[in-house]
């Protein structure tokens, strides 16, 4: 039985997703916390209601960010953790706290990567005439999304697209691809070699949406 810890910064739609996942289609796992840098993250309040631990690591309590992440690392750790799930945790990872974790940390990034990291994916995607755009899920590196690329999810970009609304698209799609992504590392399906990720059935690593 795997032990996941997500990390979230607010709503933790995602965070729900593969919650329910694990629960509705029994993985060998379990949700052994979720943990949050805000004390007022709404999807803390969900976790507690499915009986899942919760905690919160205040970054405004530390003078810097090293401090911050050696405290969460030392949070996390407690709950023994074989993967941590980053699910809108919205903090910039020191490369101790990335290595700590190294190859057991997934993230997932609303762009289709390496196209547009950092910030307002969507508008950027629509800005620069992109006639797809989506997410991906990655394991974390020391650099910013970026790492080895699990799987991902794509959605044409409509005329009339708006951030919003392609956003919600590209979010749809996310609920089913992070759970999959997540299934399959607890599953042992996953084999990371010369940064290349593959599902070793050779399960689709792609997800097409509307």
């Amino acid at each position: 039985m795997k032990n996941i810890v997500i990390l979230i910064s607010g709503r933790g739609s995602n965070m729900e997703a593969i919650v329910d996942a694990c629960a509705s289609e029994q993985w060998p796992a379990r949700i052994a916390a979720v943990v949050s840098n805000k004390a007022s993250a709404g999807g803390l309040q969900f976790a507690a209601s499915r009986g899942i631990p919760t905690a919160v690591v205040d970054h405004k309590a530390f003078d810097t960010r090293e401090a911050f992440d050696a405290e969460l690392a030392r949070v996390i750790d407690g709950y023994q953790p074989d993967l941590v799930v980053l699910a809108g945790f919205m903090r910039i990872l020191t490369e101790g706290f990335v290595r700590h974790f190294e190859g057991r940390m997934l993230n997932i990034h609303p762009s289709l990567l390496p196209a547009f990291p950092g910030l307002h994916t969507h508008q950027r995607a629509i800005e620069a005439g992109c006639k797809l755009a989506g997410a991906t899920v990655h394991f974390v590196t020391p650099d910013l999304d970026h790492g080895p690329i699990v799987a991902q999810a794509a959605v044409p970009v409509l005329a009339d697209d708006t951030e919003a609304s392609l956003s919600a698209r590209v979010l749809k799609q996310e609920h089913v691809m992070y759970p999959r992504a997540v299934r399959w590392f607890v599953e042992g399906a996953l084999t990371l070699a010369q940064g290349r990720v593959t599902h070793q059935q050779g399960a689709s690593q792609l997800l097409i949406g509307d």
